[in-house]
């Protein structure tokens, strides 16, 4: 259910509050920097809370007002069923990409993460490991 749905009693009268963890996941997911991602499990992990399968159910379901794209698959493979959408932002975001072989299924790229990969520290900084 996205956050501009209605209840699950139907009646359409009152808009779903939005779980506090997920609240907690966009809110990371609006602080990494245009063209830099963080994993599933980083977010967790900053956040101190949860792992990578609550994070993406929170995305999954809340997600679509923040920068989604930006929140990731540790392997840097492109988000199933979205994939051209992101790679839409990547490129206008000049998120670093790894192109696919000729023998990749679809000939889509992946994430390249040792370079995109956001470390919550200063928006300019480069770094691979996660906020500890």
């Amino acid at each position: 259910m996205s956050q501009d749905e209605t209840d699950a009693t139907g009646d359409g009268a009152q808009p779903a509050e939005l779980p506090e963890y997920a609240e907690r996941v966009l809110d990371v997911a609006d602080l990494i920097p245009p063209g830099r991602v963080m994993t599933y499990g980083d977010v967790a992990e900053w956040l101190g809370d949860g792992g990578p399968r609550q994070v993406g159910r929170a995305m999954a379901l809340y997600g679509s007002a923040v920068p989604w794209w930006r929140v990731v698959r540790a392997d840097g493979a492109l988000l199933p069923g979205h994939e051209l959408r992101a790679l839409d932002h990547y490129r206008a975001e000049g998120t670093p990409l790894r192109e696919a072989s000729r023998q990749a299924d679809g000939h889509l790229p992946r994430l390249d993460m040792r370079r995109a990969r956001w470390d919550g520290g200063p928006a300019g900084g480069q770094g691979e490991e996660t906020h500890r």
